[in-house]
């Protein structure tokens, strides 16, 4: 459903409460205005990106993947603050399948903008991992520090060190291979 017809349901329950108080049905209104107020909820956060994120974190990619099929506009039924948070999962689920494939969701969800910093980190680590694979060790170093800048709560910390630790072995894999021609 569209955010313009979750707003028009949204003041016409309202507008009903309001008639129901006028008339002395109090409880009645009372409902509507509990029914009207989880409509503009549903508004703010859509409840398919909620469902999905859910899924995500239990590691049920499947369920995961048919509710953010569920947006088949992104642009017209969710609002524009979480039109960043959409592609970045998106971008998570596509990397489990194919990482590569990925990077074009992670760069749109951080010029789309993504307001959590640990959401911003998440990203850039991702986008860091995808410039290893590319074996583009400049790239991959700047993610890397953006990231860390990013994750003002350490949350990512751990996987930010094994990422570092990997580009080090990376570096020593290219030095054996040049000492050997």
């Amino acid at each position: 459903m569209s955010n313009l017809v979750r707003l028009i349901i949204g003041f016409a329950l309202v507008g009903a409460a309001v008639a129901l108080f006028i008339f002395g049905h109090w409880g009645w209104g009372i409902l509507t205005i509990l029914f009207s107020i989880f409509i503009f909820i549903t508004y703010f956060y859509n409840e398919n990106m909620l469902i999905a994120q859910w899924y995500l974190r239990k590691d049920n990619m499947e369920k995961a993947e048919r509710f953010l099929g569920r947006i088949t506009n992104y642009e017209k039924q969710l609002a524009r603050l979480q039109h960043g948070y959409y592609n970045l999962l998106l971008g998570l689920m596509e990397s489990r399948r194919a990482p590569m494939k990925s990077e074009k969701y992670f760069k749109t969800a951080l010029s789309l903008g993504l307001h959590m910093d640990h959401n911003i980190a998440l990203a850039k680590l991702s986008l860091a991992g995808i410039a290893m694979a590319k074996r583009n060790k400049r790239e991959a170093t700047m993610y890397l520090a953006e990231a860390k800048k990013a994750d003002k709560n350490k949350l990512l910390a751990d996987q930010i060190k094994q990422m570092k630790d990997q580009m080090g072995m990376m570096d020593k894999q290219q030095q054996v291979r040049y000492s050997h021609r």
